[in-house]
């Protein structure tokens, strides 16, 4: 769930929704092995369904211009035109047909369970589903895996009415693998790449379900991060992605990294669908003690889609490490303060966070203790007969397998985290206060308080790298990690691009604010439409 800051295909896709495995350029792992077509969609190729909201299906689903089956074969075929050429998608759900009729046949018993009855959704590849499909996090280490029991996301998104899709892409083990990691590559998967130029990085470590997302090939999708890992590739691919506050959506069922840092989150091509898929999923669960609670600062985030959002409003620009990195993204920043200037925000410039340099090392080393802890404990939990029961049984199956798990990259953070004590040690509770004051206390909290903010603006990252697995990521600026350390809110919003690479507007504030980011990022949403649809570009025009 890291995005590229911090841990510098074949591609397989399952099933297919027939049950046979589905590869493009490389081997099957299953029967009915078969080659899909992938041939490239040129620019303003019609597909029927190009960046339609929720609302809309809905709307059309209600007036019986499509059904919930008719959707999944949509959105199935467009991935079947379009992946071979993005890798963005691992494993189809060959029961996703099945659940579409099922809903087809609730909505015309009366029954809707939602928003989001009958749409298409596609979820990272580290989240459980007890079905048909594994749950690997991108690893030929738990490729074949199949989880006892569904995460509670799972859970809320079958109880929603939503047809889960498949699994998506995703830097492996969330990109924690490996100080120089390529962002979008796993082993099982191969190299995911960003739907506008192609050869440029997705980033990471929710590169699929940002490519995907991006390219249409789903209505919604789900991502994870640690530190940057929705709001990265959310820029990337000019999406709306929100990292809410820890706590808000449960992480129970989700392969992990950090109990401190780690969320779920929506990826969406607006900000009404990240919202309506954002409220969807709340809820406390007994299994993740970071939700109790939480049900008192939920809200129907839907509310807050106001246009008008902006006005009075007083917003910060924190410029000190967040600027200044590329001429470019400077001066889209700059007209994105003069439209959120120009419908009634009061513009605090600036309101910089300056303890970012005071969390340096620690974050690193908190993530690497709970690392160890808090896989071991999910990889314990897959039951007796599960081939690897901890992180050291990964290690030893990565060497047996270096030349198809470490083609590019080796596995050093995996083995410095193997290397930690427990949880216990006095190095890691030094830490863990460490980052909690300079992100939370001194850093957002302080920042707030001084200018007596309701949000903090900021570019979310300069334009993606070429993709290169021999140097891994070549990372320029970025703002996630005071939010992401603090386990607060985070929501990127298309600023525009640069030669065709998207780059996005950050919005992120105290604990429990989603209300009021999204309000913000809305209004900012409606006052500039920037976000434009990918055109699978091969290279950046010149």
């Amino acid at each position: 769930m890291l995005g590229p800051e911090l841990s510098r295909r074949a591609f397989v896709k399952a099933g297919a929704l027939s049950g046979a495995m589905t590869v493009i350029g490389g081997r099957a792992a299953g029967p009915a092995a078969r080659v899909a077509p992938a041939w490239p969609v040129a620019p303003g190729q019609a597909f029927e369904l190009e960046e339609a909201t929720v609302a809309q299906l809905q709307e059309w689903m209600h007036a019986g211009r499509y059904t919930a089956r008719q959707l999944v074969d949509l959105y199935a075929s467009r991935i079947e035109a379009l992946d071979g050429q993005l890798h963005s998608v691992l494993e189809m759900n060959p029961d996703a047909r099945g659940i579409a009729d099922q809903l087809d046949a609730d909505r015309r018993g009366g029954r809707v369970r939602g928003p989001l009855h009958g749409i298409p959704v596609l979820i990272k590849d580290n989240i459980d589903t007890a079905d048909r499909m594994h749950t690997s996090a991108g690893s030929l280490a738990l490729a074949e895996s199949i989880a006892p029991r569904d995460s509670f996301l799972a859970e809320r998104l079958r109880a929603a009415g939503a047809v889960i899709l498949g699994k998506t892409n995703l830097s492996e083990w969330a990109n924690i693998r490996a100080n120089h990691s390529s962002s979008g590559w796993s082993g099982r998967g191969g190299q995911c790449h960003n739907p506008y130029v192609l050869d440029r990085s997705p980033s990471g470590s929710s590169s699929g379900s940002g490519a995907a997302a991006a390219a249409n090939l789903c209505a919604v999708a789900i991502g994870t991060e640690t530190d940057g890992s929705i709001t990265s590739p959310g820029s990337a691919c000019s999406l709306v992605g929100i990292k809410p506050t820890v706590g808000l959506w449960s992480r129970s069922g989700i392969i992990p990294i950090s109990h401190t840092q780690d969320t779920p989150g929506p990826m969406a091509r607006t900000v009404a669908d990240a919202a309506a898929l954002l409220w969807a999923l709340t809820g406390e669960d007994p299994r993740d003690p970071a939700t109790s609670g939480s049900a008192l600062h939920a809200a129907d985030y839907t509310r807050s889609l106001d246009p008008d959002g902006l006005r009075g409003a007083r917003i910060g620009v924190a410029r000190q490490r967040y600027t200044g990195y590329s001429g470019s993204v400077d001066a889209l920043f700059q007209i994105a303060l003069t439209t959120l200037r120009d419908h009634g925000a009061v513009i605090v410039d600036p309101a910089n966070v300056t303890t970012e340099d005071q969390i340096g090392n620690a974050e690193l080393t908190v993530l690497l203790y709970e690392l160890k802890a808090d896989l071991n404990r999910y990889l314990a939990g897959l039951g007796t007969t599960a081939p690897h029961k901890t992180l050291a049984d990964v290690i030893a199956f990565n060497e047996r397998n270096r030349d198809r798990e470490m083609p590019f990259f080796q596995q050093e953070l995996f083995e410095r985290a193997q290397a930690k004590g427990p949880l216990t040690a006095l190095e890691y509770r030094t830490a863990l206060a460490r980052c909690r004051r300079a992100a939370r206390t001194l850093g957002i909290d302080a920042t707030m308080a001084r200018g007596r903010l309701d949000a903090i603006v900021c570019p979310t990252q300069g334009p993606v790298w070429p993709i290169d697995h021999v140097n891994g990521d070549a990372f320029g600026g970025n703002c996630t990690t005071p939010a992401a350390v603090a386990g607060y809110p985070h929501i990127t919003v298309p600023m525009g691009s640069v030669f065709g690479l998207p780059v996005g507007l950050s919005f992120f504030g105290r604990a429990w604010s989603e209300t009021m980011l999204i309000k913000l990022a809305f209004a900012y949403e409606q006052a500039s439409r920037l976000r434009r649809p990918p055109r699978l570009l091969a290279t950046v025009p010149v």
